[in-house]
Parts: structure tokens; sequence; C-alpha cells
């Protein structure tokens, strides 16, 4: 297909072909040729549109967050901000494990056909990966407010540490190292989980409540 039949919006075809490849067959399908063909177009419509494979896959990363955040936004402020939370955390899970190639490499642990994605144009701070994580610093700014954690808290650093809770635990399951643990949300990630909001100032017995209450 000459490049003047390729549809207008090719930036779009190309990073929707590369995360269905990723979910369908893995790092190892997204290539230059097997990208052009499932659209249709010639393999130079990738690198006209994107320069190159490192170009498109930070567009596939940014996509990536974008529909992170745009799940975890579906979750709906309640009356218990803690219960919010570990409805984040699931939340953030569910994308994972629908497409976990393509949460690796959202997160640098995956490398199709040996390309890294582009470093990200903008501060981590201001990117589509800081608005997924701006979810649970609301979340716990009201937990904070309520009186469920420390005042002294801040919701920003304690958002951080949450979310690095939770990756970890999702990256671990996913390569399988939790097999032969029964309902491992239930016992790994909710308990590690009340651990943290009470050494941040939580009640056992709430914090225990307040997770468990959203499974």
């Amino acid at each position: 297909m000459a490049r003047r039949d390729v549809p207008r919006d090719v930036r779009r075809l190309l990073v929707t072909a590369a995360i269905g490849l990723l979910e369908r067959e893995g790092p190892d399908a997204v290539q230059a040729r097997r990208l052009t063909r499932e659209i249709g177009a010639s393999t130079t419509a990738l690198y006209h549109h994107f320069g190159s494979m490192p170009a498109l896959l930070r567009a596939v990363v940014d996509e990536g967050f974008s529909r992170l955040g745009a799940r975890m936004s579906a979750v709906e402020a309640g009356d218990d901000p803690v219960a919010d939370i570990c409805a984040l955390a699931l939340a953030y899970r569910e994308v994972a494990c629908a497409n976990p190639h393509l949460y690796d490499l959202m997160f640098g642990l995956g490398a199709p056909g040996g390309h890294r994605p582009e470093p990200a144009a903008t501060a981590v701070a201001a990117g589509p990966a800081q608005e997924a994580v701006i979810h649970v610093v609301g979340a716990v700014f009201r937990a904070i407010e309520q009186g469920r954690l420390r005042p002294e808290e801040n919701a920003a650093l304690v958002a951080a540490q949450l979310t690095s809770m939770i990756h970890g635990f999702v990256s671990l399951e996913l390569a399988g190292h939790f097999r032969d643990i029964e309902e491992p949300v239930r016992h790994v990630l909710v308990p590690m989980g009340v651990h943290l909001l009470v050494g941040l100032g939580d009640d056992p017995d709430r914090a225990l409540r307040s997770g468990l209450s959203v499974l």
C-alpha cells in the first residue's frame, strides 16, 4: 500500500497493533514488518510516522499508562478512603494481568526485538505514568484528612510507597512466584498492605476490614 493510502490515524493504528500483538503473541511478535502488515501498510509508514521502533514503543508505553490511568479513574471514591486505596490496587493488578507483556514494557522489564522505548519526552512527574498514580495520591490525602493516617504524612510519598508495594506484588505474581499460594491477593497483598497502612497510622482492625471489603 502506498503511503498516500495509509489512514490518517496510522500512528494510533500502529500503537494499537503493537499492543494487540503483545497481548496475543508476546514481545517477539512486535516487529516493524509484522506491525505494518497488521494495518495494511508498508514498513516505510512506521518510520515515516515514528522514525524508529524505540519511538513507537515510547508511544505504546504512554498508551499503556493512559489505559492504566483510565481504569483507576473508574474507581469511584467512597466513604472509606483506605478501601478506595485497596480498590485502586486491584484495578492496577487487573490492568497488569490483562496484558502482562505490555505491563513489562511499561516498566522496562521487556524489550521487543531488543528495542527499548525512547525516554519519556516529559518528566515522570508530568507524564502518563503520574496520571495513574494521582488517583492513589487523592485516596491517601482523604485518608489523612479523615484521621486514618497520621496528619504529618506526605500524601505523594505515601502513594509512592503504596504503588511500589503493588508493583512488586504484581511483578512477582506475573512471574509465577505465587503459584503455590491459594488466593495470593487475600493472603499476600492485603496483609502486606495492612502492615504498611498500620505503620502509617491506621488501626489494624480497621485497615484489615477496609482491605477485605473490596475482595
